[in-house]
């Protein structure tokens, strides 16, 4: 329940955030280092490897400023994107958070490039760039593409999820309305709580 609170209260947070402003990622500014974009097919092997990848990058140690740069825009992105939480972000090209998928995954990629140039990280990322590899041809995903595909992106450039989408996108509105319902249990749960101390 605790995680499912914070998360829809980061999202609602966005959301008041995200209405007044446009999302995308090739109107703002241009004063960022550029991140190459990132396939269809490589976002669904990307995202299983994320974890391993951030791990890596974190305990890297002979790092310079454009890759911490970069490695911080994929940590944004990712917080942007709910932590890849919601169903469909990766996979379905119709999801209001698919772009913002794109993003953080693209950087995710660029960091793991970046890190099979440096001298002691290079051997692990490499191994972890040839697992993916693998993967992508394993299960047929290198020639999937979809509308975001031949996007790049800028770490200058936030990418927020298409949020007036959300109510068009059934999975998206399923997850928001569970994320609500326990919203409003936990805060009728602390009420009633705090009035039985209150009584006491």
């Amino acid at each position: 329940m605790k995680n499912g609170f914070n998360l829809l209260c980061f999202g609602l947070a966005l959301l008041i955030a995200g209405s007044a402003s446009a999302h995308g990622g090739g109107e703002g500014s241009r004063a960022g280092l550029p991140v190459p974009e990132i396939s269809h097919g490589e976002m669904a092997v990307i995202a299983d490897y994320r974890g391993r990848i951030m791990d890596l990058a974190a305990s890297a140690v002979d790092t310079n400023e454009p890759f911490r740069r970069v490695l911080n825009y994929a940590e944004i992105q990712y917080s942007y994107c709910l932590w890849g939480r919601m169903p469909g972000s990766v996979t379905d090209e119709e999801s209001p958070f698919n772009e913002c998928a794109h993003a953080y995954l693209a950087a995710t990629k660029a960091v793991l490039l970046a890190m099979r140039d440096m001298p002691q990280e290079a051997v692990v990322a490499g191994e972890i760039a040839s697992a993916v590899d693998v993967d992508m041809v394993r299960r047929g995903l290198s020639l999937v593409t979809c509308r975001f595909s031949g996007e790049g992106f800028n770490t200058a450039d936030v990418v927020r999820p298409r949020w007036s989408e959300i109510p068009l996108h059934p999975a998206s509105m399923a997850s928001l309305t569970g994320f609500a319902a326990i919203l409003a249990a936990g805060f009728f749960v602390l009420r009633r709580l705090l009035r039985i101390q209150s009584s006491e």
